[in-house]
């Protein structure tokens, strides 16, 4: 058989050294665009950091009571919106009623009391006013007596007779002016009845069972959702100071995002955020650095590393940075879902 060498023609109007040059182009185009697109996602990555370990965070209010009483009335169920003022638990008011009863039952008698001891300082003023007119008319006698017996008219008998009676006027005088003092000091010298520590005091134990009263009525202290509601039912007793069901407030979301501590360099607060939630992640949101955290995660863990050991590894340690939304997402935020931030620090 005949051979036939095959031969390979270049392009009509392009020689065999530009051919040779297309080639070379082509294979150096390849590692060059391979480090320009390397070169540009450096540089992209320039002035910004990114962490993926980062949720939403809500305020949460736990409810609880002021007083303990048993619960008559659960007026919320789980995720019901509530408003500021919102009755949210009712709890039996049947003791603090007669409480309350008692209380001002004493407070009307304190104010009768008071009444009585100032019109008791007017008696007695009264009493010091008498006791003053029948010392004068003993000491006049007793002048007069005085200028008989020298004139030789009177007794001796006679004079002693009215010296006696000026010392017991002046006796009964002291007794009626201590008397006075004694009720004026009772009465508190208050020219109103309310000013008198008496009606004081028992005018705070009424407000005192008006308060506890008021607190059977467990309220919202601010819109949010009501949730935990099963944690409360009626019938059973609400211990005051323990937390029961939780509100969490509307408006509050804002994002935590742990970053390394590697990362905080030229972190500052105010620098704008990129936020993108993985439940939503075609619905980007932004937001500023509002605080950068005073500690590490570890430090505020139950149980923090002791490194004081032999067998110590150092770790990086992430900090906790707060992302304030600058806009009302239209996508609901709930707690505790995961986001990625990214802060651009340039």
């Amino acid at each position: 058989m005949n051979q036939v060498n095959a031969r390979i023609d270049p392009p009509v109007g392009e020689t065999p050294a530009k051919g040779r040059w297309r080639t070379r182009l082509l294979m150096l185009s390849v590692p060059l665009l391979v480090v320009g697109a390397g070169l540009w996602l450096w540089l992209s990555g320039l002035g910004q950091v990114t962490t993926d370990n980062a949720y939403v965070r809500v305020d949460k209010l736990a409810i609880s009571s002021d007083i303990s009483s048993r619960v008559r009335r659960v007026h919320v169920s789980e995720n019901t919106p509530v408003k500021r003022g919102q009755v949210l638990i009712e709890l039996v008011d049947t003791p603090f009623r007669i409480a309350l009863a008692q209380a001002e039952a004493r407070l009307a008698d304190a104010r009768r009391q008071v009444r009585g001891l100032r019109n008791d300082t007017g008696g007695s003023a009264a009493d010091v006013a008498a006791k003053r007119e029948a010392l004068g008319f003993a000491l006049t006698e007793l002048d007069r007596q005085q200028t008989l017996i020298a004139r030789g008219f009177a007794t001796r008998a006679r004079l002693q007779q009215a010296e006696f009676a000026v010392a017991n006027a002046r006796a009964e005088l002291n007794r009626a002016l201590a008397d006075d003092a004694a009720a004026r000091t009772a009465a508190n010298g208050a020219a109103d009845v309310e000013q008198h520590p008496l009606v004081m005091a028992a005018a705070a134990a009424r407000d005192r069972a008006q308060f506890e009263l008021d607190r059977t009525r467990i309220i919202s202290p601010a819109n949010g959702v009501a949730t935990q509601t099963s944690r409360v039912l009626p019938g059973q007793v609400m211990v005051q100071g323990v937390a029961t069901l939780s509100v969490m407030v509307t408006d509050s979301a804002y994002v935590e995002a742990n970053f390394k501590e590697t990362e905080l360099k030229d972190m500052k607060v105010g620098q704008r955020a990129e936020v993108t939630l993985d439940a939503f992640p075609d619905r980007p949101l932004t937001g500023r650095v509002e605080s950068i955290g005073v500690g590490t995660g570890s430090e505020f863990s139950v149980l923090p590393a002791q490194n004081a050991t032999g067998n110590w590894v150092k770790v990086v340690q992430r900090v906790p940075v707060r992302i304030a939304l600058e806009t009302r997402p239209d996508v609901p935020l709930i707690a505790g879902l995961s986001a990625e931030v990214k802060v651009i620090t340039r």
